[in-house]
């Protein structure tokens, strides 16, 4: 099969895990006889360098023609203390999922065994965690109207939502649940929100149609509790955008490190995959940044390709990556050898590669002494 990939490194460690992705994608290709297309283009601060617009009219064309984006990350710190610039990199991806229609953003949160000891939170509390997060991305407080009186003493952001915004996202996590535990928790602040309230009106009534899937309210204040307590309560969970952007970051953590989250953004005709951390500024160009979420973002993409093998042979590699603890220093520590961002990429293209090896030849990969190559 062949595809065309919108590649969009943007910021800071967005270009050296991005390439990582695309190693193991070139991969994949080559085992199972694919053709992948890499269409490369620009948003967020370096476009703003470049073109001085965060979003150029280009890469909307490019992602649009695109059977789907891969994204590398967005920021930088010279805007990040000065909120009286007009123009700011993360407009750009803002822009982005509004003019592509990318109203879901899809974020596993899976605990990996090899990896709990990593995270703050005890074993017996995070071992077997398994969460899919349902986020509404295209409507809300973040698209809202702002405005700022002109004495600076007062400010204000609408956030409003429509039942169709509401329902299209809600029956994608119930057949969601519906493939996993059978179960949906709605996020919320109905308490306090007329938003809220909207959505768990319409949540409610969408849950009639799947009759298999337990539906649960929480409010938003003792979810993020019941998130650090019990996590291993959650299967899928549903919610609108201010809130989802807090949870997900705070699902994080159970990973044991943010280095291995990915995302998707769906719409009707569009799909972009990317990591949940961000430009990650002190480690740019030191090879240190963990790749691990970019590539099991391209195992998502190929998911949505409906390449379940080829996907399931990149997550399988990650596996195995952190079996021989060929890992960065984010996993491993600053005093325990971590392995370079380009050398956790090579052994993933390796194992995709030459997947009947023993585990003594991919630690010599590692060693640098492969006789693979």
């Amino acid at each position: 099969m062949k595809y065309t990939i919108a590649v969009i490194p943007g910021d800071g460690i967005g270009p050296e895990v991005t390439n990582q992705a695309k190693k193991a994608l070139d991969a994949v290709a080559e085992v199972y006889d694919h053709i992948f297309l890499y269409k490369e283009a620009q948003m967020g601060s370096c476009a703003i360098d470049a073109t001085g617009n965060p979003l150029p009219e280009k890469t909307i064309e490019i992602c649009k023609n695109a059977d789907a984006i891969l994204f590398g990350a967005i920021g930088d710190p010279k805007y990040d203390n000065d909120p009286s610039l007009r123009i700011r990199p993360e407009q750009g991806l803002l822009r982005l999922r509004k003019e592509l229609d990318l109203f879901s953003n899809i974020n596993p949160v899976k605990a990996y065994d090899q990896l709990i000891k990593n995270s703050p939170l005890r074993r017996e509390i995070i071992k077997g965690t398994d969460i899919l997060i349902f986020r509404e991305l295209t409507a809300g407080i973040y698209f809202g109207k702002k405005e700022t009186s002109k004495d600076g003493k007062s400010a204000y952001d609408v956030c409003s939502y429509t039942v169709d915004e509401i329902s299209r996202i809600a029956h994608l996590a119930f057949k969601a649940s519906q493939s996993r535990r059978n179960k949906v928790t709605l996020i919320d602040k109905s308490n306090v929100l007329e938003t809220s309230k909207l959505w768990r009106k319409t949540v409610t009534e969408i849950a009639k149609q799947y009759k298999n899937v337990e539906l649960e309210h929480m409010y938003a204040d003792n979810a993020a509790m019941k998130l650090i307590l019990n996590p291993k309560k959650f299967d899928v969970i549903l919610t609108e955008n201010f809130i989802g952007d807090i949870i997900s970051d705070e699902a994080s953590v159970i990973s044991g490190s943010i280095g291995l989250l990915a995302s998707s953004s769906i719409g009707e005709d569009n799909a972009l995959f990317a990591p949940v951390h961000g430009t990650f500024p002190e480690a740019t160009g030191k090879d240190i940044a963990n790749p691990l979420a970019s590539i099991l973002s391209a195992a998502m993409m190929l998911e949505h390709f409906g390449l379940e093998e080829e996907a399931d042979a990149i997550k399988r590699a990650v596996e195995k990556s952190l079996d021989l603890n060929i890992s960065t220093q984010d996993i491993k520590g600053k005093n325990k050898y971590p392995a370079a961002t380009s050398k956790v990429g090579d052994f993933i293209s390796d194992y995709i590669l030459n997947q009947e090896d023993s585990n003594i030849n991919f630690m010599n990969i590692h060693a640098g002494q492969s006789t693979i190559i």
